[in-house]
């Protein structure tokens, strides 16, 4: 077998780097966008919280079954055809949300928007792989792409905060997100993509997905990423609720702590970039999991009057992680492989997204207070730790990417 061959000729790339981070940006204003939402759904439609957390659970699931069974279209029709179809998907299901006033739609629409992100998020980080130079490029390319991401993060639910001040519904957040999506899509549909050029006979298809899915790199760098995301889960959910009871002199930052946390983690991933051109990435990987852990138990120990500081705090070493275990799990594969490989790692981190908060809300709620959540949380931060420890210790994964970058970026 020969290797695959990128073919970046006349390509756009700095348009395609804008347009990879402005479509990060563009979905992550919904995504995150759920814990601002959430309440006004309650005393729309009388949920309980349970309930209500479907407009979570109905996301990330439609994510997640997207990646993996239709993550290999990336590999089949190519990186520019999932990315319009995945947009075209989420900008016509979004303009839906204008017409419905039923909980059961808006759930079909949710599940319906999770399986486009799915599309063309997949499209997109192998699109990444493409217009990189190297596994190093690619990581340090990832970590920008994460960066847009958190300043969606950021716009989305003040976006929400400031369409209900003024009387709008909620639901004006998709329309603006489907806008958006309107431009990118004009903008995909004109630039020019590099050819990633398929250099086995082997057919693109899900059984070849689940092939890659058996790669000990793949089940690797997945578990990883589904201890972070864990982790991250049990701030952006639970935090605000463990902070609800400081009364001490920061009061406002306990009121502004998830949007402290949002700010930290998006500043972190533009700072991740440059740390990851001047340390090794297993490095700093050690050395950020580390940093998140003391956090972790300073708060547990301390209480709610350090954990107001702390676990804000903890978004500014978080911001690295994703980004870097999911550049370095793709990075493993060959280009032509990169779709898959993409949509599997995102399979498992959405379903962490779902499952790991609604098991440490169920601790919570049988020891009737939201801190045996958070011990919950700090052992997926020990794992997390541990892992990436080992990981630096052994590198395992330095031989298969090193044959990588002289085949595919050589």
């Amino acid at each position: 077998m020969t290797k695959p061959v990128t073919s970046a000729g006349s390509a756009s790339l700095g348009a395609i780097r804008m347009l990879t981070y402005l479509m990060f940006m563009m979905f992550a204003m919904t995504t995150d966008s759920v814990g601002v939402i959430i309440p006004e759904i309650i005393k729309t439609f009388h949920l309980t919280m349970a309930q209500a957390g479907g407009f979570q659970y109905a996301t990330m699931g439609g994510i997640a079954l997207a990646g993996l069974f239709l993550g290999f279209l990336a590999d089949r029709f190519g990186r520019k055809g999932s990315i319009i179809l995945g947009l075209v998907l989420f900008a016509l299901n979004s303009l839906l949300f204008l017409v419905g006033d039923k909980f059961g739609f808006f759930l079909i629409l949710l599940g319906v928007s999770g399986a486009s992100i799915g599309i063309f998020k997949t499209g997109a980080l192998a699109l990444i792989g493409d217009i990189s130079s190297s596994t190093d490029s690619h990581t340090r390319t990832m970590n920008m792409v994460e960066g847009f991401f958190g300043v969606g993060a950021i716009l989305g639910p003040a976006l929400v905060t400031q369409l209900l001040k003024a009387g709008l519904s909620w639901k004006w957040l998709y329309v603006i997100a489907g806008a958006l999506c309107l431009v990118l899509i004009l903008t995909a549909l004109v630039v020019k993509y590099p050819k990633t050029v398929r250099t086995t006979a082997e057919p693109v298809t899900l059984r070849r997905t689940l092939k890659v899915l058996a790669d000990p790199f793949a089940l690797f760098f997945s578990l990883g990423a589904m201890l972070y995301v864990g982790v991250e889960a049990a701030i952006y959910v639970w935090m605000p609720t463990l902070l609800k009871t400081y009364s001490g002199s920061l009061v406002l930052v306990a009121t502004y702590s998830l949007s402290i946390f949002f700010v930290l983690r998006a500043g972190g991933r533009f700072l991740g970039a440059v740390m990851l051109a001047r340390m090794s990435w297993t490095s700093v990987l050690v050395v950020t999991s580390g940093a998140i852990l003391a956090c972790f138990v300073a708060a547990l120990m301390g209480g709610v009057a350090t954990a107001v500081i702390s676990l804000p705090l903890s978004g500014l070493f978080m911001s690295v992680i994703y980004p870097t275990l999911n550049s370095k799990g793709i990075s493993c594969f060959r280009k032509d492989e990169h779709g898959a490989i993409g949509g599997i790692i995102l399979f498992f981190t959405c379903v962490s997204a779902a499952i790991s908060p609604l098991a440490m809300g169920a601790v919570s709620d049988h020891f009737h207070d939201p801190k045996y959540g958070f011990i919950l949380a700090t052992g997926l931060t020990v794992l997390l730790f541990l892992g990436l420890l080992c990981n630096h210790g052994f590198n395992p994964s330095r031989g298969r990417l090193k044959a990588v970058d002289a085949s595919d970026y050589s």
